[in-house]
C-alpha cells in the first residue's frame, strides 16, 4: 500500500536522506559526498522509491561501485525508502565551484 506525503513531509524526508549522504565519505578526498557537491538530485516517490542523481569527481573512477554501495547501504536507514537506484550522470560536470564551504576549508581550496 502505498503512502502519500504533504510537501512538508516530503521535504524533511529528503533532508533525511541527504543527512545520511552526509555519512558516505569519498575515500580519496575523505570528505562526505554531499559537502563534495557530488549529489545532483535527491527523488522520492509516494512508494518509498528513492532517486540519487549524483556525479563524481573524475569519470572513470574507480571508486564509484564502492560509493554507490555506500549509499545504498546509507538509504537504507530511512524508514520511509523501500527501493533506492542511484544514477550517475555526468552533466553538468561536476567543478570544485559545487563544494560546500567546509569541504572547500578541509581541502584547502580558495
Amino acid at each position: 500500500m502505498s503512502e502519500k506525503w504533504t510537501d512538508a513531509q516530503l521535504e524533511e524526508i529528503k533532508d533525511d536522506i541527504l543527512s545520511t549522504l552526509e555519512t558516505v565519505i569519498d575515500p580519496e578526498l575523505g570528505i562526505d559526498i554531499v559537502n563534495l557537491g557530488l549529489i545532483y538530485e535527491v527523488n522520492l516517490d509516494d512508494t518509498g522509491y528513492c532517486e540519487v542523481k549524483m556525479t563524481l569527481t573524475t569519470m572513470g573512477c574507480p571508486l564509484a561501485d564502492v560509493i554507490t554501495e555506500q549509499i545504498h547501504e546509507a538509504i537504507k536507514e530511512v524508514d520511509e525508502v523501500k527501493e533506492v537506484e542511484v544514477k550517475l550522470v555526468w552533466y553538468p560536470a561536476w567543478t570544485t565551484d559545487r563544494m560546500s564551504r567546509y569541504a572547500r576549508i578541509s581541502l584547502g581550496i580558495k
